[in-house]
């Protein structure tokens, strides 16, 4: 009898634990975790509470799931480069654009340019001009191409090719103009700032940045309250005189996570070689020579029998096949989506163009130092502080440029941005992370990286990669260009050489592997490279997971 007394009394206490257990379980998500205290705002203090499920994906971006893979050639280096020893690297699950950017893409961001800072303007005299493909690329002095330099980028029929021209400068500029403007529909849409002024090109000068919006929301346009508190949603709070939520901030979840823009190198060549196809439960079965399956650039499907999965040069004077057999349909770039996409849905990922990547060119991909998103190319950079706190706007008469090597002029920052500057020592004093603000010859160039590690002054001469460096002044009379003709230059490497992935319709299978690597000088461009855009992913990778099979 005692012993089932005993039996009965334990029992009691174990549902008491787990009934008071239970009770003390609370829902969180409308007070703080950390505090207790109401998170909804409906008390007065402020909301942080949003019911976000997924990020919107952004306009032309499709997901691509990050992973572990081999990065780098895992075949016969048969050109002897030695710049892409096998590494293994891991990437974060990002966005892709689907396509390579078009001719009628950039159109529209060199329209926008010349409707909001008009040319006539003196101010703005070379922010179009600056901007504007270099249709001569198209010239050979053995060759009649004159109907792409008239033709290619403005001419209907080429709208959907992709864009070429363009050196790197002029697409990360894009990338930026691109990330303003689809946050400035998004405002709009979503009732916070004037409906469709988006669509208003040529009075809101300076024009909307992400970036002030998010630090100097009552700077935007110029500190014109109508426009930025035009919408329904803003006009609303107003009515309430409700002193949050008037503009949105980061944790709102309106503005897009992250901005577009190129690619590095270890995202590209990622997304090119579309592994999934390969997944065999959790390791790859084999590997890839190029981003569909199988070692041949001729499909072996039934309906397209002997046809070509890409655009390229396939031998010494045939850039397209023989008139009426299964061709490449193409002599120069192709319309965009002319092929199969790969595993990801992404198209001409080789063939068509070459792209450009975010990365600074080095022979060698550091794995030993990094193995996880690997990049090459940091400079930080903060915002330039007024004396009375305020970040430094830039007003329309304060427009600066840069002058490349080959005396384009460029604009660096446009009216309505945040002025920007490396970050020094305040930033960078007992940091085990980083510990200068420009890392692109970070191992690789520096003065620590070479034999003159030990000297305090590194001579010119003394440079572990001395490329050629030519001079460009301007005067009175105009532009003085002056070429460096030394016969001691080894190398064409430097910090403004980015890589170049990917092959074109200029080159031979060969180059269709995405793990060849080239590069380029960033203030140069050409007929075969264009570019596309990426997108860094925000919050949990799960979502994408999805049922394929093993």
């Amino acid at each position: 009898m005692l012993k089932f007394k005993n039996t009965h009394l334990f029992s009691c206490i174990a549902l008491a634990t787990i009934m008071i257990s239970c009770n003390n379980t609370r829902n969180y998500d409308k007070v703080s975790r950390a505090t207790g205290i109401d998170i909804t705002g409906r008390k007065g203090g402020p909301s942080f509470m949003k019911d976000f499920v997924n990020e919107t994906t952004g306009p032309g971006l499709v997901p691509v799931k990050g992973g572990t893979f081999t990065m780098g050639q895992v075949r016969e280096d048969v050109m002897h480069d030695w710049n892409n020893t096998p590494t293994q690297q891991h990437v974060q699950s990002f966005y892709m654009d689907e396509t390579e950017v078009t001719n009628n893409m950039y159109l529209q961001y060199l329209y926008w340019l010349k409707s909001k800072f008009p040319p006539s303007n003196p101010n703005y005299s070379n922010i179009y001009s600056g901007a504007l493909p270099d249709t001569l690329v198209w010239r050979n002095p053995l060759g009649f191409n004159e109907s792409m330099v008239k033709n290619y980028l403005r001419h209907p029929s080429y709208a959907k090719y992709p864009v070429v021209g363009v050196n790197w400068i002029q697409a990360t500029e894009f990338s930026e103009w691109r990330t303003d403007r689809v946050n400035e529909r998004r405002l709009s849409e979503e009732g916070y700032t004037e409906r469709d002024i988006y669509l208003n090109n040529s009075d809101t000068v300076p024009a909307f940045s992400t970036e002030t919006y998010l630090s100097a929301p009552s700077q935007v346009y110029g500190g014109d309250t109508d426009k930025t508190l035009g919408g329904k949603v803003s006009q609303n709070k107003l009515k309430r005189d409700s002193t949050s939520g008037k503009y949105v901030n980061q944790k709102d979840g309106v503005l897009l996570p992250a901005e577009y823009r190129l690619p590095t190198e270890a995202e590209w060549e990622f997304a090119a070689l579309g592994l999934s196809s390969l997944r065999n439960y959790n390791s790859y079965r084999g590997k890839k020579k190029y981003p569909w399956d199988g070692k041949y650039t001729r499909s072996g499907d039934k309906r397209s029998l002997g046809d070509q999965k890409a655009n390229f040069k396939q031998g010494i004077g045939d850039y397209g096949g023989i008139s009426g057999w299964s061709d490449d349909n193409a002599s120069i770039t192709a319309p965009i989506k002319s092929y199969e996409p790969n595993d990801y849905g992404l198209y001409d990922m080789a063939g068509n163009v070459a792209e450009w990547v975010a990365d600074v060119y080095r022979p060698k991909i550091d794995e030993e130092y990094n193995d996880f998103n690997y990049f090459r190319g940091n400079v930080y950079t903060r915002n330039v502080i007024n004396d009375d706190g305020s970040v430094d706007i830039l007003d329309p008469s304060e427009v600066q440029y840069d002058t490349l090597s080959d005396g384009k002029i460029v604009y660096r920052n446009l009216p309505g941005e945040i002025e920007k500057e490396k970050i020094d020592e305040k930033e960078t004093y007992l940091r085990t992370q980083f510990n200068r603000a420009d890392n692109r010859d970070f191992r690789d160039g520096d003065k620590q990286s070479s034999r003159y590690f030990g000297v305090t002054d590194v001579s010119d001469d003394e440079r572990m990669y001395n490329s050629p460096k030519h001079q460009i002044e301007a005067d009175s009379t105009g532009l003085k260009r002056q070429y460096d003709k030394s016969s001691e230059r080894t190398t064409l490497i430097n910090n403004k050489i980015r890589v170049i992935k990917g092959g074109s319709w200029r080159d031979r299978a060969y180059w269709l592997d995405p793990a060849q690597r080239r590069f380029y000088p960033q203030d140069m461009s050409t007929d075969y490279i264009g570019f596309r855009n990426a997108m860094s992913m925000s919050g949990s990778e799960a979502v994408l997971n999805t049922k394929i099979r093993n």
